[in-house]
């Protein structure tokens, strides 16, 4: 990789805290719209994007023809390579939020279960309501995905006395026990009392937990979605819970935001997180720590950590 000399922040802040560059390594400021300030356009080599950026306001990053590579703020990175297009290498911030999502995953599990959600809207009407609800205790868990996310998750539940199955892209033995293949999902859906997604979205997860995988699922299951809103069917969803026999906690959605007038506001079995799974005080100094690994890389021409795949074919 030839080194990188141009990168832009979104941000002012996110620079400053980021500190000095390496030699032959110059910044500017650029939330992709309007014109960066500091360089030129025709001089960017990286560029970093906002953090849970709208890709639809960003198509201005095509300005900056001589791009090389982009880093985002996210784990997750659908629909990323299809904003820059092919050529342009892609790096995510894997790792960065692995903790603060593992432990919100494990928080809706526990709101859900115990019914958090029922008292904050009896406090409401002060209205005491006391009743006995599942506890995460001896629940048969499983978390859908084994990647950095997925091992934070199955840390955490540990000492909750679980049964936790987990799925992967293809069945194997790691360290840690059995992981099942995906694949397999829909035959152990019946056993499955809280089902834990983490994958990335992508045209096989895209989805993934649909109305027959629902209807599989055990009276009182909990759905908890710490991934992309798209590996759930929203409207099968919506579904199942009008009938209350299932529960969601989820932190993303399809569409989002959620429009003020969808059904799922109304559910008192659904439990809605506006996608906060990263969004914590962990978040910068975690952010921070990488891009300044990142920076020493791209000064000296190294690798970048985290690069990923352009699903159409190649390497980001």
């Amino acid at each position: 990789m030839k080194p990188i000399r141009v990168v832009t922040f979104p941000t002012s802040e996110l620079l400053e805290a980021v500190g000095p560059l390496p030699d032959g390594l110059r910044a500017g400021v650029w939330d992709i719209s309007g014109k960066p300030v500091g360089v030129g356009l025709e001089d960017i080599d990286a560029v970093i994007l906002p953090y849970m950026a709208d890709f639809s306001k960003l198509q201005g990053i095509t300005a900056a023809r001589n791009l090389k590579l982009v880093q985002t703020q996210t784990t997750g990175y659908d629909g990323v390579h299809d904003l820059v297009g092919p050529g342009v290498a892609v790096a995510t911030a894997a790792g960065v939020h692995a903790a603060s999502t593992a432990e919100l995953a494990v928080g809706l599990a526990i709101a859900s279960l115990r019914g958090i959600g029922e008292s904050v809207r009896d406090q409401t009407r002060n209205h005491w309501n006391p009743g006995r609800w599942p506890g995460l205790a001896d629940r048969r868990v499983a978390v859908v995905g084994v990647g950095g996310i997925g091992e934070e998750i199955r840390k955490r539940l540990d000492p909750f006395e679980v049964e936790l199955s987990r799925f992967g892209t293809y069945a194997r033995t790691d360290e840690h026990g059995e992981v099942m293949g995906i694949d397999e999902l829909m035959d152990k859906a019946s056993g499955i009392e809280v089902l834990i997604l983490i994958v990335p979205h992508k045209e096989s997860t895209h989805h993934l937990v649909g109305a027959e995988l629902l209807a599989r699922l055990p009276d009182g299951a909990v759905v908890i979605n710490v991934a992309r809103g798209p590996v759930v069917d929203t409207d099968a969803l919506v579904a199942e819970l009008k009938t209350g026999r299932l529960r969601c906690a989820s932190d993303v959605f399809d569409p989002e935001p959620l429009p003020e007038d969808h059904p799922i506001w109304a559910l008192p079995n659904a439990l809605v997180v506006p996608h906060n799974g990263g969004n914590t005080e962990a978040f910068l100094p975690r952010m921070t720590s990488l891009l300044k690994r990142q920076m020493l890389a791209w000064a000296q021409g190294e690798s970048s950590e985290n690069l990923v795949a352009d699903p159409a074919g190649g390497k980001g």
